[in-house]
C-alpha cells in the first residue's frame, strides 16, 4: 500500500477514495467492473477494455504477476485500473515483473483501497458510467472540479474506439503452408489467443485493418470478425463491408463485436446493456444442443434477439439475462457468438466453435 491519495468518481457525484498505484495523474473513460477471479494480464491487455476503467470484483489482483506471455495485444489498454488491492510482490514461476512495475512504465493510472464492493453494487444498480480516476485531484474541491471534467466526456454510445485499435497495415499470423484454408480475418481489437486458436487449426490468417473493403479480401476462403471495443452502430462502413462478405457464400465467424456487426449487416438491431458482461464465469445454453458451456466475456452492448430477422436463428442464449449470445444464418456457414471461445482468461468449454469453423473452411476448400 501507498500513502498516496487517489480518487475515483463516477458521473452522478459518487465518489471512493483509495491509494494510488500505478502511474500518478488522472484517467477517464467508463467505469466497468469484471467478475473474473484471474486473468488479469488478459484483461489489461484486451483491446476491447480500450475506453475503459476496469474494476475487478477479486479481492486480490496481481498475485501471479505478469508474465508478458499472456498479453493479448503489446501493450495496456484499459484508460485505468482498480481492486480492493494491489500487491507488490508476486509469487510465479512463470511471472517476470510486478503489476505495479507494468502499470507505472505504461502510465496506467490506478486506485486500491477502495470499497470495490460498494462500488460494483452501484454499478449494476445504475449501470456502467463514465468516471475518472486521479493521484492529483483527492481534496474536496479537486473533486469537484474533476467531477466537471468526467460530465465534459463523450459517452460509450456512438464511439468508434474499434478504429483506433486495430492494424494499419495487413500482416500474416504465423507460418503458412500450401494447401491450407486462407482467413481473412478483420481486426476490429483482435486477441492474440483468437489467433492462435485459428492457426493451431491449421488455417492460414492474415489479418487486415478495419475498413479493408470487400474487393480486397475475395481471394480468401473465409472470414473472421473479431472482438473489439464500442459501439457496433458507429461503424456503418466495416457493416456494409461485412454484408457483401456474408452473402459471399463462404464461412464467416464473427466474435463479441464482430457478433454484434455482422447481426447489424444481416438487418438485426444492437443496444447498449446496462453493466454489460465481463468476466469468465457467465453461463450461456446452446439452443441446438441444450447444452450449457461457462463462458469468458467482455462486451457492453449486444444483439437484439427480437430483431433477428427471417433466415437467422438465434442459437445461444445468456442463462443470467436472456439476451442474444448467438445466432447463425440457417443453411449457410455464417455464425457468430458473443462471448469468447478462445478463453483467455476463462473455461475452454467453447473450444469446438473454432473446430466448426475450420470443418466449414475445409469442406468449402474442398467443394
Amino acid at each position: 500500500m501507498t500513502d498516496v491519495p487517489a480518487v475515483l468518481v463516477l458521473e452522478d457525484g459518487r465518489t471512493f477514495e483509495g491509494e494510488a498505484f500505478g502511474a500518478p495523474g488522472t484517467a477517464f473513460g467508463e467505469v466497468v467492473f469484471n467478475t473474473a477471479m484471474s486473468g488479469y494480464e488478459e484483461t489489461l491487455t484486451d483491446p476491447s477494455y480500450r475506453g475503459q476503467i476496469v474494476v475487478m470484483t477479486a479481492s486480490h489482483v496481481g498475485n501471479t504477476g505478469i508474465t508478458g506471455e499472456d498479453a493479448e495485444s503489446d501493450r495496456i489498454q484499459v484508460a485505468g485500473f482498480a481492486a480492493r488491492h494491489f500487491p507488490e510482490r508476486f509469487s510465479n514461476a512463470r511471472g517476470k515483473r510486478t503489476l505495479g512495475d507494468t502499470l507505472r512504465d505504461a502510465g496506467t493510472v490506478a486506485i486500491h483501497g477502495l470499497d470495490t464492493r460498494a462500488l460494483v453494487r452501484h454499478l449494476r444498480s445504475l449501470g456502467a458510467m463514465r468516471g475518472a480516476v486521479s493521484t492529483e485531484h483527492a481534496d474536496e474541491e479537486g473533486r469537484t472540479r474533476l467531477l466537471a471534467r468526467v460530465l465534459e466526456q463523450p459517452p460509450m454510445t456512438g464511439a468508434a474506439l474499434a478504429l483506433e485499435v486495430g492494424t494499419r497495415v495487413a500482416y500474416a499470423w504465423g507460418a503458412h503452408a500450401p494447401g491450407r484454408p486462407r482467413v481473412a480475418a478483420l481486426d476490429y481489437g483482435i486477441k492474440r489467443n483468437i489467433l492462435r486458436n485459428l492457426a493451431r487449426r491449421g488455417l492460414d490468417v492474415t489479418v487486415f485493418p478495419a475498413t479493408t473493403p470487400a474487393e480486397e479480401l475475395s481471394g480468401f476462403d473465409g472470414y473472421f470478425l473479431s472482438n473489439g471495443p464500442g459501439d457496433p452502430a458507429a461503424l456503418p462502413t466495416c457493416v456494409s463491408t461485412i454484408g457483401t462478405l456474408a452473402r459471399s457464400g463462404k464461412p464467416l465467424f464473427g466474435i463479441c463485436l464482430g457478433h454484434q456487426l455482422l447481426g447489424l449487416a444481416l438487418g438485426a438491431r444492437t443496444f447498449k446493456l446496462k453493466f454489460g458482461h465481463r468476466g469468465v464465469n457467465h453461463p450461456v445454453k446452446d439452443l441446438v444442443t441444450g447444452a450449457v458451456s461457462i463462458t469468458s466475456q467482455n462486451h457492453g452492448f449486444a444483439v437484439d434477439p427480437g430483431s433477428l430477422p427471417a433466415g437467422l436463428q438465434l442459437t445461444h442464449v445468456n442463462l443470467n439475462d436472456g439476451t442474444c449470445e448467438g445466432f447463425r444464418v440457417e443453411g449457410r456457414p455464417v455464425f457468430a457468438v458473443q462471448y469468447h471461445p478462445e478463453s483467455a482468461p476463462g473455461p475452454h468449454d467453447s473450444d469446438p466453435l473454432f473446430d466448426e469453423f475450420a470443418r466449414s473452411l475445409g469442406a468449402a476448400r474442398a467443394a
